[in-house]
């Protein structure tokens, strides 16, 4: 059986397609430009060329169109017609307290997540326009959420109430939600596999590090704190987001600039973080100017580890034990400076990296350990992959082994898990660097 996998953005669309008896990924690619004067996709299936063009996709309804299109093409295709897929996955950003699981789609869910839009204002209506564009081209198919917040629901109230008005939390839903979920619980579920140890044994911090970033404290296999809130605005410094600030500075600054909420809220998202401090968000880019003595480059550097380093060290003490201090997404699992700047000192709890390790780790397709062998916390490089958690959802809801006691159902976690796409790419980067053999810590 075929699994399609869909996340919208505001102006994109990516997909994957899963075939779920021989665990390995058929094709991936990505419409962009949705609603421009022109959009673009880029399509790679197994052995065969990439497909590359431009065409006019005013509305998600055309990508879909155009995605569903391009899986049944007779040159570039991997299926011959529709039947073929068994389940569609979405990706959706915000659950509210509406969804605090992965949910199988009908009417009565598309009408429940618009009344989350004010909580996502920028990506769920992207969101619900690809599910809806996907169950008019494929009416007859399965269809399920699977919502970046849900994996959090497992907080506590002390972690996720903020000390502001109860009525803001019991009227407009104002709490702590948190984000990436879908590749925190990825990354909890293969930590406990490299740790050799029960999901409901394992104490893990992980550190979802891209454009976006985020820090999840996992305490035996549930979410117990995150640092993005009612947003993703909340917490580490990232590309172009602020992360923590003193709330007392946006009126401050609307007060001397005349700059409106919308405007504020546009300068916190899109015009801080690094692209604020040193003009550039690309951490490639940011690491090169610093080389070459550009003092806010290191600055922002600097800022990134240090925020990083007081989130791994707060999450510490309300573990108790850490088993695993994980990195993962772009930045994680290829951005050396940021993993050795974010471990300083942090031999406090125990945790001790090795830099020749983490000098040559520059994988994103293997698992790898490159804490010193003598640290009592192991830190490994774990890349994600959201895409297989929407698949096993989507999987799991549609033949009703879905567990809703423990939110997930997964087939990954098992220690024979293979992924074939990521195996042949793993086995191209390790004879590229042969160093990468003494570190490898995929299980068989």
């Amino acid at each position: 059986m075929v699994i399609l996998t869909l996340n919208c953005g505001s102006s994109s669309a990516k997909y994957q397609v899963y075939d779920w008896e021989k665990k390995d990924i058929l094709a991936v690619g990505v419409v962009e430009r949705i609603g421009l004067e022109y959009s673009t996709i880029e399509h790679k299936a197994n052995g065969k060329k990439e497909y590359h063009s431009k065409f006019s996709s005013p509305t998600h309804k055309e990508a879909i169109e155009l995605i569903i299109k391009m899986l049944m093409d007779e040159e570039y295709g991997v299926i011959k017609n529709l039947s073929e897929i068994g389940a569609v996955g979405h990706r959706v950003l915000h659950g509210g307290e509406l969804f605090k699981q992965s949910a199988l789609v009908n009417d009565e869910v598309v009408e429940q997540l618009k009344k989350v839009i004010p909580l996502g204002p920028l990506h769920m209506p992207a969101n619900i326009m690809g599910i809806e564009a996907a169950r008019k081209a494929m009416p007859d198919v399965p269809q399920a959420i699977v919502l970046d917040t849900a994996w959090h629901q497992t907080m506590p109230a002390e972690a996720f109430m903020y000390a502001v008005p109860y009525d803001w939390y019991k009227k407009y839903n104002v709490r702590r939600y948190g984000f990436h979920g879908t590749s925190h619980l990825y990354c909890a579920k293969r930590a406990a596999v490299l740790l050799g140890k029960k999901n409901e044994d394992t104490n893990v911090i992980i550190c979802h590090i891209g454009n976006g970033a985020s820090v999840c404290a996992v305490k035996n296999g549930v979410c117990i704190d995150t640092s993005m809130g009612l947003t993703p605005l909340e917490g580490l410094v990232m590309g172009s987001r602020s992360g923590d600030i003193d709330p007392a500075i946006i009126p401050f600054m609307m007060e001397n600039t005349g700059m409106s909420a919308k405007e504020m809220d546009t300068v916190l998202n899109k015009k801080s973080g690094l692209i604020g401090l040193c003009g550039m968000s690309d951490r490639r880019d940011v690491l090169n100017a610093a080389k070459e003595g550009n003092e806010k480059a290191q600055l922002s550097i600097d800022i990134e580890c240090h925020r990083l380093r007081k989130y791994i060290g707060g999450y510490a003490t309300l573990l108790g034990r850490v088993d695993a201090i994980v990195f993962t997404a772009g930045v994680g699992e290829m951005g050396g400076h940021i993993r050795k700047g974010s471990c300083v000192g942090l031999e406090v709890i125990g945790a001790q990296l090795d830099e020749h390790k983490n000098d040559v780790c520059h994988c994103r397709n293997g698992e790898f350990e490159i804490s010193a062998d003598d640290s009592k916390v192991k830190i490994f490089v774990i890349p994600t992959d959201e895409e297989l958690v929407m698949t096993e959802d989507a999987f799991a809801l549609m033949n009703g082994t879905y567990d809703v006691h423990t939110n997930f159902h997964y087939t990954f976690e098992n220690k024979d898990y293979e992924n074939k796409g990521r195996a042949r790419d793993l086995v191209k980067n390790i004879e590229k660097n042969p160093e990468l053999k003494t570190i490898l810590a995929m299980p068989k």
